[in-house]
């Protein structure tokens, strides 16, 4: 697993949401963006995590925050969690592995015992350049968005 680190270019990268438009890197040129990569669509902890930031929207807006949510699920399985939950956000569904290959966050984990390859939680804070500002890789599910808010 080659996670992009701090200071790293984000390579410019083309997903579909969860309507099946297309979303690319360069759509947010000059704009903040949050990306973050969860496991599973509709699990407890990755649920936890999207309403934790839609219920913190308006403020992470305010400090000029974009957001896009990132996952292997399909489109159908994304846009019934965004319906579901009515999050602002779009959703990736990258089925492929585009962008969850381009961020480095699909790797070796271990549950219960078990020892697997699967997407690793983890949130990255781009600024208007591309270019990675923060890393989070202890992402507090039910607190997601003060540990953003924390150092921006």
């Amino acid at each position: 697993m080659n996670t992009l680190q701090v200071g790293d270019k984000v390579p410019d990268f083309s997903s579909k949401d969860q309507d099946g438009n297309p979303v690319k890197l360069s759509d947010y040129k000059g704009k903040k963006l949050i990306i973050f990569f969860y496991p599973r669509a509709n699990t407890p902890g990755c649920t936890a995590e999207a309403c934790n930031l839609r219920d913190n929207y308006k403020e992470l807006q305010a400090n000029g925050y974009h957001i896009l949510g990132v996952s292997e699920d399909g489109e159908k399985k994304q846009a019934n969690f965004k319906n579901k939950y009515d999050f602002p956000f779009p959703l990736l569904a990258d089925e492929d592995h585009t962008v969850i290959n381009a961020f480095g966050v699909w790797g070796p984990k271990k549950f219960m015992g078990k020892e697997y390859d699967g997407l690793h939680r983890t949130t990255f804070l781009i600024d208007g350049d591309g270019t990675v500002a923060r890393v989070i890789s202890k992402v507090k599910t039910k607190d997601h968005a003060a540990q953003i808010l924390e150092e921006a």
